[in-house]
């Protein structure tokens, strides 16, 4: 089963949804997919999951899909699965800086994902990942401050820019 979720965000992420429907037909997919009003074919389809179902499916997924979302991606982790990601990006409306892209490519260069900056490279993506259904991980001092270095920086930032 391939496990796709688009996270909690308010804004919609069709590119990701229309790119499901380059995978195999005949492969079981589950889509948590938001505001967005796509439907891939022969998905089974939620909006939202409440925390337990969405970890229930992280753990049967054989593949797991998710936008570049810290919450969704450490989800994935936890849970033993090296999540496929596709970043959501604010020249296409999906969030309002590129700080996924930027999360990503940290996240990849880490060894914890898969990172798909274009969704037309999905299929490949899911194909190489049908192998690595599970990731070994442990705290990483390294990574653990990076990422709070990283989150520091930006709340610093967004708060110039509110003022």
């Amino acid at each position: 089963m391939i496990f796709v979720t688009v996270g909690t965000n308010e804004a919609r992420f069709d590119r990701l949804l229309q790119a499901l429907e380059a995978l195999p037909s005949g492969t079981e997919i589950v889509v948590q997919h938001g505001p967005s009003r796509i439907r891939p074919s022969g998905a089974r389809c939620f909006d939202y999951l409440d925390f337990d179902d969405l970890v229930r499916l992280i753990r049967r997924a054989r593949v797991v899909i998710t936008h570049a979302g810290v919450g969704s991606i450490m989800t994935a982790l936890a849970n033993g699965r090296r999540p496929v990601v596709v970043p959501r990006l604010v020249r296409f409306g999906e969030a309002v800086d590129d700080h996924q892209l930027e999360f990503g490519r940290r996240a990849a260069q880490a060894g914890l994902v898969h990172l798909v900056e274009d969704p037309d490279d999905l299929v490949m993506a899911v194909t190489e990942e049908s192998e690595v259904t599970a990731v070994p991980h442990g705290p990483d001092a390294r990574l653990v401050h990076e990422l709070r270095d990283y989150i520091s920086a930006v709340v610093t930032a967004r708060g110039r820019y509110s003022r």
